[in-house]
C-alpha cells in the first residue's frame, strides 16, 4: 500500500489537498472521486520513517503464487481479457504484496504495455523465468497454457524443496535441542551438585572432573559461545554472497556423505525441470541457460551451465562440458544428447526431472527414517554422560555415609 499526495477540487469548487493510501495512482484517484473530489494532481510520496507502511513478509509465498498462476490461466481460458483477469486477481488475492504488484501491472496493461513488460518492472515478485515464458506465450498466442506450465513448475519446485527442508530440519532441531539441554545442565544443574561432591572429599572419577570443568567454563565464558555463533552466521552470510567462495562452499557441501548426494539430485531436478519448461515455451536456448544459471541455487552446477552456454556459442554440443564434470551423471548427459539429436530436448529433460524428483522424495524418506534413531541415540548419549558424571560420585557419597 502506497501513500499519495493530491491536489483537487470538491463539488463546491473549493481547493482540496491531502494524502491518501492506495495500491496505485488509479485506485487513489477512484477513491477521491468517490469522495466527490475532482483530482488535478496526484503523486506518490517517497517512503520515510514517518509515513512508510510497516509490514512483515512482503515476499509472495509459493502457494499464493501458484494459485495466482492457476487462476490467471483459468480466467484467460474462460475468455476474460488479460486486463480484467489482473483486476479480478488483484481484488481476491490474500497476499498484500501481490495485490499491490497486480494493481501496478493492471495500470501498465491499461496503458497498452504487454503483460511481460509490466511484470518485468516487478522482478522481486516475477522472476526472469516467468517474464521470459510469459513473453514467449504472448508471442505464440498460448498464454493460458504457459501460465499452467509455470504453475506446475512452481508446484514441483515447492514440493522438492519442502522434501529437502524436512530431511534437514529434524537433525537441526534435535541438534539445537541437544545444545540447549547441555547448556542448561552445565549452567544450572551441575553447579548444584558440584559443591556437594567437593565437600564430600575423595577423588572424583575422570568423567565427573571433565563435566565439572565444562560447567565452570560454561559459567565463566558463556559469552564465547554467543560470539562463536555470530561469527558462524556472518561467515556463512558472506560466503553465500561471494560467487567465488560460494562455489567452494557448494562443492564441499556436495561432497558430504549422504546429504551431498541428496542435494546433487535436488539441483539436477531443478535444472532439468527449469530447462524443460523454458524449452517447451520456445524460449531461446542461450537465454534459457542464462535463466537456469540464476535459479539453480548451486554454484557448481551454475558454472557448468555457463561453460555449456559458451560451448553452444562456439558451435559445440550442450553436453560437451557436462560430460567432463562429475556432478552430471551419464543419465543426464545421455538423455540430453538424445534430445538434441531427435529434437525432443524438452521431453527428455522432463523425464530426467521426473526421475530425480522421485529420487529426492525416496532419498529424503529413507534419510529421515535413518536419522531419527541416530539423533535420539546422540541426544541420549550426551545427556546420559552428564547424568552419569553426577550419579556415580553421588553413590560413592551415600556408601560413605552409610
Amino acid at each position: 500500500m502506497a501513500q499519495f499526495s493530491y491536489v483537487g477540487r470538491d463539488k463546491s469548487g473549493k481547493k482540496r489537498t491531502g494524502n491518501i493510501l492506495g495500491l496505485s495512482k488509479r485506485e487513489a484517484v477512484l477513491k477521491l472521486k468517490e469522495k466527490g473530489i475532482a483530482v488535478t494532481e496526484v503523486q506518490e510520496m517517497k517512503q520515510t520513517l514517518l509515513n512508510k507502511e510497516l509490514s512483515i513478509g512482503k515476499q509472495v509465498k509459493s502457494q499464493q503464487f501458484v494459485i495466482f498462476l492457476r487462476q490467471f490461466a483459468t480466467l484467460l481460458r474462460a475468455g476474460v481479457s488479460v486486463v480484467d483477469s489482473t483486476n479480478i486477481l488483484s481484488a481476491q488475492t490474500e497476499s498484500k504484496a501481490l495485490q499491490k504488484v497486480l494493481a501496478d501491472v493492471e495500470e501498465e496493461l491499461r496503458q497498452g504495455n504487454p503483460l511481460s513488460s509490466a511484470m518485468s518492472k516487478h522482478r522481486n515478485v516475477f522472476p526472469p523465468m516467468v517474464i521470459n515464458m510469459v513473453s514467449a506465450g504472448e508471442a505464440g498466442g498460448s498464454l493460458d497454457d504457459t501460465l499452467d506450465q509455470l504453475a506446475t513448475y512452481f508446484e514441483k519446485q515447492h514440493f522438492t524443496k519442502q522434501k529437502i527442508i524436512s530431511a534437514m530440519m529434524y537433525p537441526m532441531i534435535v541438534g539445537v535441542v541437544a545444545v540447549f539441554v547441555v547448556i542448561f545442565l552445565l549452567a544450572k544443574v551441575v553447579p548444584t551438585f558440584a559443591a556437594m561432591l567437593q565437600d564430600a572429599g575423595g577423588e572424583l572419577p575422570g568423567i565427573t572432573r571433565f563435566v565439572l570443568s565444562a560447567s565452570d567454563f560454561m559459567q565463566e565464558f558463556w559469552w564465547l559461545l554467543v560470539i562463536f555463533a555470530v561469527i558462524i552466521y556472518f561467515t556463512f552470510f558472506f560466503i553465500r554472497r561471494n560467487k567465488s567462495s560460494r562455489y567452494y562452499f557448494d562443492y564441499a557441501v556436495l561432497k558430504i556423505p549422504v546429504f551431498g548426494k541428496l542435494l546433487q539430485k535436488s539441483a539436477l531436478a531443478r535444472m532439468t525441470r527449469t530447462l524443460s519448461s523454458l524449452f517447451s515455451s520456445s524460449v531461446p536456448i542461450l537465454q534459457s541457460l542464462s535463466i537456469v544459471e540464476k535459479v539453480v541455487e548451486n554454484e557448481v552446477v551454475a558454472k557448468v551451465i555457463r561453460e555449456s552456454r559458451s560451448a553452444l556459442e562456439g558451435g559445440q554440443k550442450l553436453t560437451t562440458p557436462m560430460k567432463k564434470h562429475w556432478i552430471f551423471p551419464p543419465l543426464v548427459t545421455q538423455m540430453i544428447s538424445i534430445g538434441e539429436e531427435t529434437g525432443s530436448l524438452d521431453e527428455m529433460l522432463a523425464k530426467v526431472a521426473d526421475f530425480y524428483e522421485k529420487e529426492v522424495e525416496t532419498s529424503t524418506d529413507r534419510l529421515k527414517a535413518l536419522i531419527e534413531p541416530l539423533m535420539i541415540v546422540f541426544l541420549a548419549s550426551v545427556v546420559g554422560t552428564i547424568v552419569i558424571a553426577i550419579i556415580v560420585p553421588m553413590f560413592e557419597v551415600y556408601k560413605t555415609v552409610g
